[in-house]
């Protein structure tokens, strides 16, 4: 157990570790695509100019609902992505961020956003 808990340490410090500059595991599997706040001016996107993200495109919103029944064990999804609207993208703050205007629908933060594939 000891040893256990010894190598999650190692681990956990050699994450820490990531450059700054690199945009890290937070935001490749954790972050990016989320509606990560929502401010006086609309809502903050987890997707900036390392995603490709340009002023004026727009972005399909979806939420994550629970689904009845549903599991990890195989007996169907425990999730199912449920479209709620679009943001068009007003500026872009730096590689990972962005600020978004509401096209239509009702984003809430949480909600995760792509690009439309027109």
């Amino acid at each position: 157990m000891k040893a256990v808990m010894l190598a999650a340490a190692a681990g956990l410090a050699l994450l820490s570790a990531v450059p700054a500059g690199a945009q890290g595991i937070g935001h490749t599997w954790f972050m990016r695509g989320s509606i990560v706040g929502i401010d006086e001016g609309g809502p903050v996107v987890c997707i900036g100019k390392a995603d490709g993200a340009e002023v004026g495109q727009v972005l399909d919103v979806y939420r994550n609902v629970p689904v009845p029944g549903g599991s990890y064990k195989g007996t169907g999804p425990a999730f199912r992505r449920q479209f709620v609207g679009h943001v068009r993208v007003d500026h872009i703050y730096d590689d990972h961020f962005a600020h978004v205007s509401v096209a239509d629908g009702k984003p809430a933060k949480h909600d995760i956003v792509e690009l439309r594939r027109d």
